[in-house]
């Protein structure tokens, strides 16, 4: 059995992968793969594969993005921390999934359901995991915050960008106003429109209407500068350039 591990976090795909042979001898993890951008990269050289386990959230935005830019045929098996909204989604889908930390008990169960699967199902898994990417792909309008004792509704228009501070998100307006935000900046990506913020960092999602220039930056990098104060530098790093440049244009 051909299976490939995406997951950003090097001690849960370790831990994924020793689970996945004590499970079942004949599987082979034939990759193990971190980003957005490298998984699309591998699904287009179209690999003969069993089974997928793809982490909700990578290193470079939310796994649903595979999805915009390759076709894939392959049964997976989501996994997640914390994300409630997206398992509901997966349930009613009837799509699997392992709920974080992963254990031997339930990747035994998730595979002996793949397994029972017929033929058909299995082609049918394709055009179900496509109807959940589509789902999360809905654009958030507006985000509930705390200010004080109140609860006030925030535009996502309002916002010039999200950062993340010692596992604090805030979101900062572009009238200086700044609010928490009781997400990730990951669950945020997954709702934002990737045609007006763009995921900069692992600490920034900046607007387009922020966005005042742009900087060449040491090491083959870019520095994004906005139209308000930021906390610290907004650095494209060398492996996001390419993608940056062409939301920029876009």
């Amino acid at each position: 059995m051909r299976v490939v591990i995406i997951e950003d976090e090097t001690a849960a795909a370790q831990n994924l992968s020793a689970i996945l042979h004590k499970v079942c001898s004949e599987i082979d993890v034939v990759a193990t793969i971190d980003t957005v951008v490298d998984s699309v990269e591998f699904f287009r050289t179209k690999p003969s594969l069993d089974l997928v386990f793809m982490d909700i959230h990578l290193a470079d935005g939310a796994s649903f993005r595979i999805f915009d830019n390759v076709d894939i045929a392959t049964p997976i098996i989501f996994t997640t921390a914390y994300d409630q909204y997206a398992l509901e989604a997966f349930k009613v889908n009837s799509i699997d999934y392992l709920l974080k930390p992963i254990n031997e008990e339930s990747v035994k169960r998730a595979i002996e359901k793949w397994q029972r699967l017929t033929s058909i199902e299995r082609n049918d898994y394709a055009s179900r995991i496509s109807q959940v990417a589509q789902q999360h792909k809905v654009e958030q309008q507006t985000f509930l915050v705390h200010f004080r004792d109140k609860i006030i509704p925030l535009k996502v228009e309002d916002v010039a960008f999200f950062h993340t501070f010692e596992e604090h998100v805030t979101a900062y307006c572009h009238n200086g106003n700044k609010y928490q935000i009781d997400l990730t900046l990951e669950a945020l990506q997954s709702q934002l429109s990737s045609n007006d913020f763009f995921r900069a960092n692992r600490q920034f999602i900046i607007s387009r209407k922020a966005l005042k220039d742009v900087s060449v930056w040491f090491g083959s990098r870019l520095s994004a500068n906005l139209t308000i104060e930021v906390p610290e530098r907004i650095v494209i790093p060398k492996a996001r350039v390419h993608d940056f440049k062409n939301w920029l244009k876009n």
